[in-house]
């Protein structure tokens, strides 16, 4: 599967310039995402959105917009939204199942984003959504690999979507899923405790079977779910005999790791399987971590196989000098859900 477009809302101001800044801190352990003005939206049906939906349409049309040819649209979303469907719940209790606003209540459903694209570009392909909690990008991606291996031919709109609704946050926050103590963005992966900072975002690709022109490739998937860490790691070594070829090095280890000294060993495990020469780098001080941050992740990727190099606050371990051709991304997710992605450079 090849990438030939992207586009990202995320929590850092992406620069058309090269380079990779970092130039917003979370605030209260937030990373909140810096959204554009959204043109092309219809201020009407702009009004009506939730941030999830609006991020995740307006990432999305830009790259419709360059490739006219989408086929069908493939969204991976944990909780898409979840607020939405919080307000219409509370509408409920508020209006004694009375005269309730049919807005929130059509807003809510995890499909939402996929369908409003699907409305708004008049798109009537493939449309589907897939809310696999900390896998659900992952899930998306391998839904985008089948559909190219049955229509060779055509072209689709992948995408990860999530946001910071209010009610999650606290769910998530009473149950120990965040820090407690401030955390800045350099000191994230310095500090020694249960918990990260929470991030949202959106971020889009335009994949098909094409080699012709692409940005990257998706070489092999694989995705598990495990507590233990010496399972996550044999299963990382049977990956990588699997995909890659003998004489052929991992470039670039992109980690998920997000500051959670509870998944911290799954991480450490992994990388003791990669070579010396492997450059290791983190991303979710500039992201946060969400279900659906691994999407940002192949962004990253992406912009690293383009620009060729690495910024000094991305790097935990820098090899040698050298190119980045092949990546490999590992994302956890609450010390549960695993998955390995093998990007190449085109």
């Amino acid at each position: 599967m090849y990438i030939h477009n992207t586009y990202c809302i995320s929590p850092q101001q992406i620069s058309l310039q090269p380079g990779i800044e970092m130039n917003h801190e979370p605030a209260d352990n937030k990373m909140l995402a810096i959204e554009p003005a959204y043109e092309g939206i219809p201020p009407g049906v702009l009004r009506r959105m939730g941030k999830a939906i609006r991020m995740g349409v307006g990432a999305a049309l830009p790259l419709i917009k360059q490739n006219e040819n989408i086929n069908g649209i493939i969204i991976g979303s944990a909780n898409a939204g979840m607020d939405e469907c919080v307000k219409f719940l509370n509408q409920i209790v508020q209006y004694e199942e009375g005269q309730l606003t049919p807005g929130n209540f059509v807003q809510s459903t995890s499909n939402v984003i996929a369908g409003q694209l699907g409305m708004i570009t008049k798109n009537k392909g493939y449309n589907i959504t897939h809310i696999h909690g900390g896998l659900a990008f992952e899930n998306a991606m391998i839904d985008a690999v089948m559909q190219l291996n049955a229509n060779p031919e055509n072209s689709y709109l992948l995408g990860g979507v999530d946001e910071i609704s209010a009610y999650h946050f606290n769910i998530e926050k009473l149950a120990g899923a965040y820090k407690t103590e401030n955390i800045t963005g350099n000191g994230l992966y310095e500090t020694d405790s249960p918990g990260c900072i929470v991030g949202e975002g959106a971020a889009m690709f335009v994949v098909n079977a094409e080699p012709v022109h692409a940005a990257a490739s998706i070489t092999a998937i694989n995705t598990l779910h495990s507590t233990d860490a010496d399972l996550v790691k044999q299963q990382l070594k049977i990956f990588l005999e699997k995909n890659v070829e003998p004489g052929t090095s991992i470039d670039l280890f992109l980690s998920g790791e997000n500051g959670d000294n509870r998944t911290l060993p799954f991480y450490l495990a992994c990388e003791t399987v990669l070579t010396a020469d492997t450059t290791i780098a983190r991303y979710k001080h500039l992201t946060g971590d969400y279900d659906t941050a691994a999407a940002l992740g192949l962004w990253y990727a992406c912009r690293i196989l383009d620009l060729q190099q690495i910024p000094e606050h991305m790097l935990k371990r820098e090899s040698s000098e050298k190119g980045y051709k092949n990546i490999l991304m590992y994302n956890n997710f609450k010390g549960l859900q695993h998955s390995f992605v093998l990007v190449k450079g085109c």
